[in-house]
This record gives structure tokens, C-alpha cells and sequence, in this order.
């Protein structure tokens, strides 16, 4: 701990004045020897301390060599106090919980376990993170679009300024601009640095290197926009900025109420503001802004119907939640049902195995996947199943064990639940539809075999046959027999998601319950939508179904989901470990509504009478196909995929539409040569998207390489229904899905008109210049 003397000399050597809350803080820059916790016998000190920036942690990676990492706070999602992790659990006997902290990221990457020497220490790091957390999370737009320069400008100098005096020569920028994946000429990078150079020494101050990082990121593509709307160059009048905003962005009448509100949010200069103007800075800021996104910002907030029944919406679904890895020898972790969880996820899955000492595991069976305790995973639900959504979670069951487990796990799932497992009829009668996710809303449903109708065997238990939920090798199904036993207290517990097997569509039309719900593998989904789509579509108009991976896909790998939503499928489970296309797709659908984990399909898939079939969708009653244009003008500050020094990307833009099998295409820009900074590229694309409603947009980027396969940048993935027209900003996220700032790119995109109109409006053109 420090005393008052060496907290002030940091506070002056960073040019800070740190108030007296801020004691964790000083503790961070100070630096700390902590323990990074890998398992029960892979522990190490490390040495560990907040950078002047107050933005970014430095840690050494080992004692010997120059070996160190660093990460972004703004990459920290939570700081979690005390034995709050598998790991640190593992090792409470040897450290006590007020040593103890995990400081747990975004996206996929893994916890970080951290080890205190003393209470004192420890306090200090847990509080000082989780200001900082707060403080980057609680920033207005302003803020962050300043904050993400200012902390990329100090790094970036960091690393260039070679001999550490505060000072860049031209040969340090000429590096720096490598760095920032520019490949400038020099005569043009010598005139910025000239200008830059007030002073003439040579050599750029903190100042002046701010001054040549302005000129160096002015926007021309943008500032262009503004000359074409201002009357003099400077500024955009109130009347002016209305005209922009209803002429490019087409927000018609609401413009007049918009304006006056944008330049309260983004205008930083207090003269213009009083002039009821908008600088060009404020305009800039606006349009990178999350308002001036290619989302539309009120699909992002909860706005759908939530009272439809259950089966009218795509919900958000894992499958064998319980692994990090592959199907194998993965890692069973309660980490994946909080990172799933986390990610809206609300269906997950439970392979339940007979344990010993009469306690039943999870784990993906006849593997050499790690084991954890049944009763974890359900403690682990009830303190994280509604953190991210409210609305209710759906508990898919993979039962292998025998009646006296089962009972355990009925046991443990009333105790550790109590209320929040739903084990009765809302409203005490048999249901012709399901009830909605908003009057399930807190709720957990158990899915799992449950018999119903059937007589009570003299044992006291109920017998039913195995669903088909997963594929089983013979031998497995074989023993599977043994056990088709259920325990009473097992099956009390399912209300609305009963497995049964499928035996067809016309049997499910004539005899199906609404809370009947079967699971298809991948292949045999693949096969139903195709035979027969339509039927598929009123199948789950009426009923659940839940698909899941092939179990070939021993890697761990995903099948493309948008093939099942195309046929209504509503638990279209994956595996959220794996990053990729699919996992993009899911993340892209899920963004709207609140990320709820809901999404309520459009109303032909809802109905139960229109005949939609994916493979045909002209046939469809209501039919309008849409023309979608994005001119890609530019990209902003896109990360190096190649770590080498003085390699620099070459990028492309590609924009791929999934939807209806007519809907799949792809159409990309040329590449630009040696230029990741502020690639130009002013191309248009154009589709036609025939069922707009369920088609997804991705913008992707790519290192080109005319040698090998391209290299992955980052990338966009929205609904078509989500996207707004004007001049956008598209901000990419990484292979992960986690926020690569300031990376992005900047659009164009037209208002979506009706292909047939178009086509009628051609025709009738060419008639009349005919006639």
C-alpha cells in the first residue's frame, strides 16, 4: 500500500489528479505481484499494473525475457470477488476468498484468475477495475469516439517512439504509419510531418503528434458529404442539417424534431450549438456514432409482440452447452452455460450420465470429456439464466440415467430452482397453443420425456420410450432399454416441452399436442425442409422443434442455421464455442429486440394457413421481392491480421445475403493495395432479396491474397429488416464477435424499393421513350 507521498508522485508523473476514491487506481499503476491461476497446480507469479493511459493493464507473460501482454478495459465485461470460478474454487482450501478475483472478458476469451497477497491488495484491484469497467461502459457517444483515438494514438506512440523521449523523428512516424497499416509515400507522409512541425526541430511533441494524427485521419469521403449540404463551407444550418437528414438518411417529417437533437448530442463547439449549427466535427461524430449506424436503433431496444405463443418465435439455442471445446476430449465447464447465457442464449443443454455417490454428471457420454455435477449446472442456471433476458429458458434434458438418479435430479431441480421452474398449467387447463414468452417471462421450463395418458407401473414409475433427441450407437440404445423407466417426480416436472418421437407430418396435423415437441438432427431437418417445406412451416406453426448438430461434427463445428429458420424451426440449437459464419448469423439475427433471445418470425410463418415453401417463395400470397443497393465508400483503421513488421492488408469488402435458398449470393469490391488505414473504394452492390423478411446481411473484410485463401479482418451481420438507409457506419466485430474499435466501414445505402414496382416502372419507361 502506498502512503500519501508516493500516491502523489504517480498522480503528477501521470499527469493526473486522481481524486481520494480513486485508491484502487493508485494501487493499479503502482503495480502488483499477483497470482495467475491456471488450475489447482498451474500457478505463477506475475507482475501486474495500470499504464498511464488508465485504459490499458500490463502484466508480465514470465519472469525470464522480455515476455509481457496487455489488454483493454474496455475488453473487461466483469470483475467477479471471491472463489467465483471453477478454477478458484478448486484451490479454496489453499487461498481464502478475500484473496481472490477473476477478472472475466468479452466474447469467448477465457477468465483471467488472479491471486492477491493480501485482503488490502486484492480490494484495491477489484474496486479500481470495476470503476474503470464502469466508467467505459457509462461513457456518452461523445466520449467513447474521443476515447478511442486518444487511447490508439497513445499506444501507437508508445510503440513507435524507439529511444522513449517523448519526442517521434520523421523515421519513428515512418514506422508508426506501418504500425497503423498505411503504406504512404513518402513526399506525402515528409509534407504531414512539415506541417506538423511548428517548431521546426525535426521532431514531433505529444502536441504536435496529435495535430499530424488529426490531419492523417481527416476524412475527405465525409467531408465531401458536408460540402454538399453547407452553404458556407463550415458549418450545416439547422435547416440544412434537416435537409441532409431527409434527403440521405430518408427520414422524411421526423427530421425537424431530429435535428435540433442531434446537434445537442454531437456538436462539441458550445458557439455552434448556440447558432443552432453543426460543425463538421459534430458531424463526423454523428455519423460514427451508434445512431448513425446501419442498424436501426429501434430495433436494437425490445419492440416485437412478445404475447404470441411460444412457437411463433426463433429463439436463441445452444447445444451441449456444458463443453468449451470439441465433442471428444473437450472441457465440460459451467463457464459455457454463463458465457451462452450471457449471449442471450434460451435453450441449453443438459447430458445427464449416472455419477457416483448417487449424484448425477454432465458430460457428452463414451467420450473423454471432462465430467461436472448436475446440481453445479443447475445452481449456475438459477443465478444466471436471467441476467442478459428476463424471459424464460428453456432446459433441454438428455436423460441417460436410471429411476433413482432421475429422482435426484428432480430433487435438485425443485430445491435449487423453487419458483422459478415452471411445474404447473398457468392457468390450470389443457392448452390449445402455448402460453407467450411474456407471460412465461422469469420462467424455466424443463424439455424431456413425460408421460402422459399412459398407466403407472406397480414400481411407481412410468415407462415411455426413448425420444430420438440425440442419435445413439446400437449398444447405446440397447442399454438405453434398460432405463426407458421415468421417475414420477422427473416427469411432474415437464409441462410445455414434452419429447416425443416424429412420426410424420400429417400424424402431427391430426393427433400433435402444442406441447408436443420432437428433435431432428441436422441432416434429417435438412431432408424435411426439403421433400417438404411447407408442411414443415405449419409443423411449426403448431408446435416445437428443436435441431441439433450431426454427430459427426466431432470438432465441434456448425451447420448453417438459416436453412432452418427458412422452414419456421424455432430451437435451432448450436454449438456457441465454435466462432464462424453460423455463429455470426445467430449472433446477427439475435442483435434486435433487446437481445432478448426472441424473435418473433414473420406473420406467413405464423398463420398456420399460408402455404410458404422457401424453395418456391413467388408462390407465396403477399409476395415483393426488394432491390437492396450499399455503395461501399470506405473503411476506417482495420486491425493487421498480419503481425509482421511491415506487412500491410489489402482489402476487400464482401457482402453476403442468407435467406430462402434464392436469396444466397455474395458480391464483392476489388481490393485495395497497401491500405488497411483508410481504404477508398466508392462500388456498389446490388441484390435482389426475395423474402426480405427472413434474410440476414454480413459484411465481411479480407486481407486478399492471390496466393492463398484471404485472411479474416472482421465483419457485420444484421437483419435485412434492420437495416437503415443513408450514409452509415458499420462497425466490425472480430472472428469472436467482440467490438474491434475504431474499425470500420462507411455506406451508402438506398432505400429498399419493391423489385416488381422497379421492374414495372422500367417497362413503363421504355414504353413511353418507344411510343
Amino acid at each position: 500500500l502506498l502512503d500519501e507521498k508516493s500516491s502523489a508522485a504517480i498522480c503528477q508523473s501521470t499527469g493526473k489528479l486522481l481524486k481520494s476514491n480513486s485508491h484502487g487506481q493508485i494501487v493499479m499503476m503502482a503495480g502488483s505481484t499477483l497470482r495467475k491461476v491456471k488450475s489447482r497446480s498451474w500457478k505463477k507469479q506475475r507482475h501486474f499494473r495500470l499504464l498511464e493511459d488508465g485504459q490499458t493493464i500490463w502484466y508480465k507473460s514470465r519472469w525470464a525475457g522480455r515476455g509481457h501482454s496487455t489488454f483493454s478495459i474496455s475488453e473487461l465485461e466483469v470483475v467477479r470477488e471471491g472463489h467465483q470460478s471453477e478454477v478458484l474454487l478448486s484451490i479454496a482450501e489453499e487461498f481464502p476468498a478475500d484473496l481472490c478475483f477473476t477478472l472475466v472478458f468479452h466474447g469467448r476469451q477465457g477468465n483471467l484468475d488472479l491471486v492477491a497477497d493480501t485482503p488490502e491488495e486484492a480490494r484495491a484491484w477489484i474496486q479500481g477495475v470495476r470503476k474503470l469497467i464502469h466508467k467505459t461502459q457509462t461513457m456518452d457517444e461523445k466520449e467513447r469516439l474521443d476515447q478511442y483515438p486518444l487511447h490508439r494514438r497513445r499506444s501507437l506512440r508508445s510503440k513507435a517512439d524507439k529511444n522513449k523521449d517523448g519526442k517521434m523523428t520523421f523515421k519513428e512516424v515512418r514506422k508508426l504509419l506501418k504500425m497503423m497499416n498505411v503504406d504512404m509515400n513518402e513526399e506525402h507522409a515528409l509534407h504531414l510531418f512539415t506541417m506538423a512541425d511548428k517548431s521546426d526541430s525535426g521532431s514531433l511533441e505529444i502536441e504536435q503528434f496529435v495535430l499530424f494524427y488529426k490531419m492523417l485521419t481527416q476524412r475527405d469521403e465525409v467531408w465531401k458529404v458536408f460540402q454538399d449540404y453547407s452553404g458556407d463551407g463550415e458549418k450545416l444550418m439547422l435547416e440544412e442539417l434537416e435537409n441532409f437528414l431527409k434527403t440521405e438518411q430518408q427520414e422524411g417529417e421526423q427530421s425537424v424534431q431530429h435535428a435540433p437533437e442531434l446537434i445537442d448530442r454531437y456538436e462539441p463547439s458550445d458557439s455552434a450549438k448556440k447558432q443552432g449549427a453543426m460543425s463538421f466535427d459534430g458531424f463526423q461524430m454523428y455519423l460514427c456514432s451508434q445512431e448513425g449506424s446501419i442498424f436501426k436503433p429501434e430495433h436494437r431496444e425490445l419492440h416485437q409482440d412478445m404475447s404470441q405463443p411460444l412457437g411463433h418465435y426463433f429463439i436463441s439455442s445452444s447445444h451441449n452447452t456444458y463443453l468449451l471445446e470439441d465433442q471428444l476430449r473437450g472441457h465440460s465447464s459451467l463457464e459455457a452455460y454463463i458465457q451462452a447465457l450471457k449471449r442471450g442464449c434460451r435453450c441449453v443443454e443438459v447430458d445427464c450420465w449416472e455419477g457416483g455417490d448417487g449424484e448425477p454428471i454432465v458430460y457428452h457420454g463414451h467420450t473423454l470429456t471432462s465430467k461436472i455435477l448436475f446440481r453445479d449446472v443447475i445452481s449456475t442456471l438459477k443465478e444466471y439464466a436471467f441476467k442478459t433476458s428476463d424471459f424464460p429458458v428453456i432446459l433441454s434434458l438428455e436423460n441417460h440415467c436410471g429411476v433413482e438418479q432421475q429422482t435426484v435430479m428432480a430433487r435438485h431441480l425443485s430445491q435449487i430452482l423453487g419458483d422459478t421452474l415452471l411445474t404447473t398449467l398457468l392457468d390450470g387447463t389443457i392448452p390449445q397453443q402455448l402460453p407467450s414468452p411474456q407471460e412465461l417471462r422469469g420462467k424455466i421450463l424443463l424439455k424431456a420425456k413425460k408421460i402422459g395418458g399412459l398407466e403407472v407401473c406397480p414400481d411407481g414409475t412410468l415407462t415411455d420410450e426413448v425420444s430420438d433427441d440425440e442419435e445413439m450407437p446400437n449398444d447405446e440404445a440397447e442399454s438405453q432399454k434398460s432405463k426407458s423407466k421415468l421417475s414420477r417426480e422427473l416427469s411432474d416436472l415437464v409441462v410445455y416441452c414434452k419429447s416425443v418421437h416424429f412420426h410424420g407430418f400429417e400424424q402431427a396435423r391430426s393427433h400433435g399436442k402444442c406441447y408436443e415437441m420432437s428433435s431432428f438432427s441436422e441432416s434429417k431437418a435438412k431432408k424435411l425442409a426439403k421433400e417438404a417445406g411447407a408442411d414443415f412451416v405449419q409443423y411449426n406453426s403448431r408446435q416445437l422443434s428443436r435441431i441439433y448438430p450431426s454427430g459427426l461434427r466431432t470438432d465441434s463445428s456448425n451447420y448453417n442455421p438459416q436453412e432452418m429458420w427458412s422452414v419456421g424451426c424455432q430451437i435451432v440449437a448450436l454449438n456457441f464455442q465454435t466462432a464462424g459464419l453460423e455463429m455470426d448469423l445467430n449472433d446477427g439475427l439475435f442483435r434486435q429486440n433487446g437481445r432478448c433471445g426472441f424473435v418473433l418470425k414473420p406473420d406467413f410463418m405464423r398463420d398456420g394457413h399460408t402455404r410458404f415453401s422457401p424453395e418456391k417463395p413467388e408462390e407465396r400470397q403477399g409476395y415483393k421481392p426488394r432491390r437492396l443497393s450499399i455503395q461501399v465508400i470506405s473503411g476506417q483503421q482495420l486491425p493487421k491480421v498480419n503481425q509482421k513488421e511491415g506487412s500491410i492488408v489489402d482489402p476487400l469488402v464482401r457482402v453476403e445475403i442468407y435467406g430462402v435458398p434464392q436469396d444466397q449470393s455474395k458480391e464483392e469490391t476489388s481490393h485495395i493495395n497497401n491500405n488497411g488505414f483508410n481504404p477508398v473504394w466508392n462500388e456498389t452492390l446490388n441484390f435482389v432479396i426475395h423474402v426480405p423478411e427472413l434474410a440476414l446481411v454480413r459484411f465481411v473484410v479480407e486481407d486478399y491474397d492471390k496466393a492463398s485463401r484471404n485472411d479474416f479482418i472482421g465483419q457485420f451481420t444484421l437483419p435485412f429488416t434492420c437495416v437503415q438507409p443513408g450514409y452509415r457506419h458499420i462497425h466490425l466485430l472480430s472472428k469472436d464477435g467482440t467490438a474491434i474499435p475504431p474499425s470500420s466501414l462507411f455506406c451508402f445505402k438506398k432505400r429498399a424499393i419493391h423489385f416488381l414496382k422497379e421492374v414495372k416502372f422500367i417497362i413503363n419507361k421504355l414504353i413511353y421513350c418507344l411510343s
